[in-house]
């Protein structure tokens, strides 16, 4: 697992002093060589525990400058995401997609669900730009991994990732669901070890990408869990590198 071949899918960096800085040195100290990055902090993580269990929304706007301008000092090591919030009007996101590399979209934040048109307008817009659509899924109606489905269904030709590989540690069902949709790639932050195994079996080494969700993981700790699963090289740098620049629509260095 050499640093020139890892690219972390899906870090964070919110509106604190340092955060940059940390997210740099975290990703030197575990050979991680570019990242992915969204704005973090949106909530109060508690706030955000509580909606993601309870349900409820926040109107709150991500901090995507503040991210723009972290990549744009990165010397491109990091790769910009734009965090929409549904509760603006898509004009939003449509004036600033050509800045950005991809969509996130958080109905555990904004308490919008994937079956709603405000999504839907989101996601033409993502289409149009070509950008793939990060979001992780909830238990809650309307924002389940089948919602995901029927969504990645209506634009076959725009990529959608799947955060930490479903809802829960050990989401097989979740395997299942997307299966059948090769436009749904999966992020493997959080889950188990046995669910990424079993990602790779049933998915394929094509639809699987790598991720640490920085802060709220060190890339390190992620990492250990691929060499505890003892890939074969050509199968780690697909996952770990390659399929990350394929959907960005990048050359493969």
């Amino acid at each position: 697992m050499s640093r020139e071949t890892i690219l972390d899918f899906h870090a964070r960096l919110a509106p604190r002093p340092g955060a940059l800085d940390l997210l740099l040195a975290d990703m030197k100290r575990a050979g991680v060589q570019r990242a992915a990055v969204a704005a973090g902090g949106v909530i109060d993580l508690d706030v955000l525990a509580g909606q993601v269990v309870e349900g409820g929304h926040s109107e709150a706007d991500p901090d995507n400058d503040l991210v723009l301008d972290a990549c744009a000092r990165s010397d491109g090591q990091l790769i910009p995401f734009f965090f929409a919030n549904p509760h603006r009007p898509v004009g939003h996101y449509r004036g600033r997609a050509a800045e950005f590399r991809a969509l996130e979209l958080s109905p555990a934040v904004h308490g919008v669900g994937l079956d709603d048109p405000r999504t839907t307008r989101l996601v033409e817009v993502a289409a149009e730009f070509g950008h793939p659509v990060y979001t992780v899924c909830l238990t809650r109606p309307g924002a389940g991994v089948a919602d995901l489905v029927r969504l990645a269904g209506a634009f076959p030709g725009t990529h959608f990732v799947l955060g930490h590989c479903g809802v829960s540690l050990i989401d097989t069902h979740a395997l299942g669901l997307v299966a059948d949709l090769p436009n749904i790639l999966v992020e493997t932050s959080g889950g188990y070890t046995h669910l990424v195994r079993l990602a790779v079996s049933r998915l394929g080494a094509d639809r699987l990408l790598f991720a640490a969700e920085h802060p709220l993981q060190p890339p390190a700790v992620e990492l250990a869990k691929f060499r505890a699963l003892n890939l074969d090289p050509e199968t780690w740098r697909r996952i770990a590198w390659e399929n990350a620049h394929r959907i960005l629509g990048e050359e493969i260095p």
